[in-house]
């Protein structure tokens, strides 16, 4: 099957070896590049400090000031450019991606790329560091650059060969014509997008207090600071809070919904849900600042100012995202699909009605009850027991659900999470991440409070948080990618344009390690789709976990938790 047909049309692994090795289309070949030059980005950008470059002044100055938004406008101008042409030139891309089948990987293009990205942090090392002495620092520029895209350039030829790029480059030239557009106007946008800040903040500030006032008397208002609250409580709102985070994500969420499912929905009119959802985001937010004024004004400062005001954004954005998809599959004038046949993400659908609900509940349980127990919390989130369960409820409840998947699993499982295991581990160390001890609330608690609470949380990271996460990642993003109707797939069947979107997603979950987490999810799918064993997939993130918790509580490294 070529690589790059539509997606309900998915990939088989079961085949015999030697179909499964001469299947490297297109796709997978933009996916090695995109994991190979963002390992390299994540290397460099670690080991480098941009302010350094700028500080030193000059033509350096430039070079460290541009250099970001060069980086960002690559990785939106690929984006766009695979998105726009995967929607708008499939059959073209099938084509090219059967002659790319044929094309053997260069191995000696992909030892030059090693090589002089070798060199190029050489001149990284020199530039960044002030190591110039009498070296001219135009010449030095020069190299540097000529250097990085003598890199880029071997990368690209080595696993794509140039006259598939002339075929993909003539297929999409007006497309690349409108990305590059698209992409400059967004860099000049985001360079300017904090002269909004002032406005927005003042609105926001303008909409909490008048909310504030339904509820109390006496406010403490000053607009020139931004100040607000009452005798007992006050929080000034920094431009940070002014909302554009919840309004950024809910549009990232809307895109990515209404192409995910867009055979179900009705357009133009579904796309009326973006600026209902923006709208309603950012109401929110002020709802949100009333709603902590309100908490430390009854006496819970160190709730309001603690878990309430860290988790009330997300409650406020997973209620508006279930509220999207509730209205896009529910509501007959934004939807083809009669409801009851709607895909849906609400944990309220009915399991018996909705396949995607056994999948996707168990972890939305966790999210749900997590944010709850944070929001609740002051310094430190005793509730998180709950959490397991929560999730071991749902999991018990709907366990006839699973009996058609596969729990069985061998040493491969296993082996996949050591290995995942020694990659977080590898990847914390490059960060540098700041070691953190025992909290304080937990040293000082009673032994057996103590106990019970580590208790709980290995029982999670070994239990159930494994069996949610493969079940919503691996058991329906992967395969729903592929197809609407997901649950006739085999689970060792996939396309590889879920296995990126499952994996990067899985990734983004974990906070600054999305790029560890983004490889883990993709060697995970590998732990299941090798046999079509959910289970292999399950012990190998059981595997990770319970090893991660071994290194925590033996190191302490609680960082890591």
């Amino acid at each position: 099957m070529p690589l790059l047909s539509p997606p309900a049309l998915p990939q088989n692994h079961s085949q015999t070896p030697s179909a499964r090795h001469t299947s490297f289309g297109l796709l997978p070949r933009l996916l090695a590049l995109t994991l190979l030059f963002a390992a390299e980005l994540v290397l460099l950008s670690t080991w480098l400090d941009n302010s350094t470059l700028v500080a030193q002044g000059g033509i350096l100055a430039l070079v460290g000031e541009s250099g970001a938004w060069a980086v960002r406008g690559a990785v939106g101008f690929a984006a766009l450019l695979v998105t726009f042409a995967w929607l708008t030139r499939r059959s073209a891309l099938v084509s090219i991606s059967t002659n790319a089948v044929q094309t053997p990987i260069r191995l000696g293009f992909l030892a030059a790329h090693f090589a002089t990205m070798t060199l190029f942090g050489a001149l990284c090392w020199t530039l960044y560091g002030g190591n110039l002495g009498a070296f001219p620092p135009g010449l030095a520029i020069a190299l540097w650059l000529l250097t990085g895209l003598a890199g880029i350039v071997f990368a690209l030829i080595a696993l794509i060969a140039p006259n598939i790029w002339s075929q993909l480059l003539h297929e999409t030239r007006a497309i690349s014509v409108f990305a590059f557009a698209l992409v400059v106007a967004a860099c000049i946008a985001g360079n300017y997008i904090r002269m909004l800040w002032g406005p927005t903040t003042n609105l926001t500030f303008f909409l909490s207090r008048t909310l504030l006032s339904l509820f109390v008397s006496g406010i403490v208002s000053d607009p020139a600071t931004k100040l607000l609250g009452t005798q007992k409580f006050q929080v000034i709102i920094a431009p940070e809070c002014s909302g554009f985070e919840g309004v950024g994500l809910i549009l990232a969420f809307s895109v990515f919904w209404l192409w995910l499912f867009r055979r179900e929905c009705r357009f133009p009119q579904a796309l009326l849900l973006v600026p209902a959802g923006v709208v309603t985001i950012f109401l929110l937010n002020a709802v949100r600042i009333t709603t902590l004024i309100l908490i430390g004004n009854a006496g819970a400062p160190q709730v309001a100012a603690g878990g309430f005001h860290s988790q009330a954004g997300w409650i406020a954005f997973n209620a508006v995202a279930l509220g999207f998809s509730f209205a896009a599959t529910r509501v007959p004038w934004l939807t083809h699909r009669a409801p009851h046949t709607a895909p849906s993400i609400s944990p309220v659908a009915d399991a018996s009605d909705n396949p995607s609900t056994p999948y996707l509940l168990p972890f939305l349980a966790i999210l749900a009850v997590g944010m709850l127990t944070t929001a609740a919390s002051s310094n430190f989130e005793w509730l998180y027991p709950l959490r397991f369960v929560a999730a071991a409820a749902v999991l018990w409840t709907m366990r006839k659900r699973y009996s058609s998947l596969d729990w069985k699993f061998t040493w491969f499982g296993p082996s996949i999470g050591i290995l995942v295991f020694a990659l977080w581990i590898a990847c914390d160390a490059l960060q540098k991440s700041a070691a953190a001890g025992l909290p304080q609330p937990l040293a000082n608690a009673a032994a057996p409070l103590r106990i019970g609470w580590i208790a709980f949380r290995i029982l999670a990271a070994v239990i159930t948080v494994p069996i949610a996460e493969e079940l919503a990642f691996r058991g329906f993003l992967l395969r729903r990618i592929a197809s609407a109707n997901f649950e006739s797939l085999p689970t060792n069947t996939f396309t590889w344009l879920g296995l990126l979107l499952s994996s990067v997603a899985f990734g983004l979950l974990h906070g600054h390690l999305w790029f560890a987490g983004a490889i883990a999810g993709l060697l995970y799918a590998w732990a299941m789709l090798r046999r079509g064993r959910i289970g292999e997939a399950i012990a190998a993130h059981a595997t990770t976990n319970a090893l991660l918790a071994c290194y925590v509580l033996t190191f302490h490294k609680w960082h890591l938790w």
